[in-house]
Order: C-alpha cells, then sequence, then structure tokens
C-alpha cells in the first residue's frame, strides 16, 4: 500500500465509538484499502491504508463520515 493517512479521536465515548464503527471493518468492500480501528481509554485510533490516492480518498470519506455521524449520535 502506498498512501496511508492515521487519525487519532480524542472522546470521553471511546468505548462506545470504537463498538459502533468495528462491526464496519468486517462490512468495508474496499479491495483497494486496508482500515484498522484500535482504541484506548480516552482514544480511537483509525488507520487507513490504499493502493493509490483515489482508493485513499474513497475510504476517508466513508470511515471520516462514520465517526463524525457516530459521535454526534454519542453526544445526544
Amino acid at each position: 500500500m502506498n498512501h496511508a493517512a492515521r487519525f487519532v479521536f480524542e472522546t470521553r465515548f471511546a468505548e462506545k465509538l470504537y463498538e459502533v464503527l468495528a462491526p464496519e471493518i468486517a462490512s468495508d468492500p474496499g479491495e483497494k484499502s486496508n482500515v484498522r480501528l484500535t482504541r484506548s481509554e480516552s482514544s480511537v485510533f483509525l488507520s487507513v491504508e490504499a493502493e493509490d490516492a483515489a482508493a485513499l480518498r474513497a475510504s476517508l470519506n466513508m470511515w471520516l463520515r462514520l465517526v463524525n455521524v457516530s459521535h454526534e449520535v454519542l453526544e445526544l
């Protein structure tokens, strides 16, 4: 994989956010990208690797949207 991006999301909802997002790893259809999701007590770590810039962008669009929407729902 030639392209990569890594994000750290510090939140008081780290455990729940991880639980909500983890099932998406198994259903991610990306053939050109690999996604890793891990967590600590107060953070969720997202790592995306892809074969090319377009695949990285597509994967990041999906994952960053999922993180954002999930976090907004947890704040309700």
